[in-house]
């Protein structure tokens, strides 16, 4: 395991931050998004205006946009069912499982597709292992669930390892 797998392709400060046009320029045809602290506040699953708002652009754009979750299945049919998106739930992330369903369900080229999520331990590192590219968001609240606590203590500290080795990590407003 090398610090590299964690290192994000992308940073942006929210997933409504990016536009169909930039992600086509870098050759991205689909995005699979995680849901808590990245899609939707996890303590407020309702989303948001602007969350349709991109939605909306991405399916103009003809640019499929999929949750993958590690979530359980009732939980993010409910989150994203006024939203008419497809998900891949219990997805097991860092682990390729939920990427690699999502990917086949839908025929995606590897290359071509993106991962959006708002931790390092688990979006990141998964992308790398699916051999997909990634873009790490700041999470839309600043608290957690209970069960990422403790991934976001091990992320300050590979954080720190990967600013050490390349700088700092910056997040921008379009990749």
């Amino acid at each position: 395991m090398s610090i590299d797998d964690y290192r994000p392709d992308f940073m942006v400060e929210a997933v409504y931050d990016l536009r169909a046009n930039s992600l086509r320029e870098q050759g991205i045809r689909a995005v699979l998004v995680d849901l808590d602290n990245t899609l939707v506040a996890w303590n407020k699953p309702d989303g948001t205006p602007e969350l349709r708002a991109w939605l909306d652009e991405m399916t103009m754009a003809d640019i499929p946009v999929v949750v993958v979750s590690n979530n359980k299945h009732s939980r993010v049919e409910r989150a994203v069912a006024s939203f008419h998106v497809d998900f891949v739930s219990r997805a097991m992330k860092p682990f390729t499982r939920g990427i690699n369903k999502a990917i086949e369900r839908y025929g995606f080229s590897r290359e071509e597709v993106v991962i959006v999520g708002d931790q390092l331990m688990t979006d990141i590192r998964a992308a790398h292992r699916a051999g997909i590219k990634s873009i790490l968001v700041r999470p839309l609240v600043t608290s957690d669930a209970w069960n990422t606590k403790f991934n976001r203590w091990r992320e300050r500290r590979m954080w720190k390892k990967l600013e050490a080795a390349y700088g700092p990590m910056i997040y921008q407003k379009e990749i």
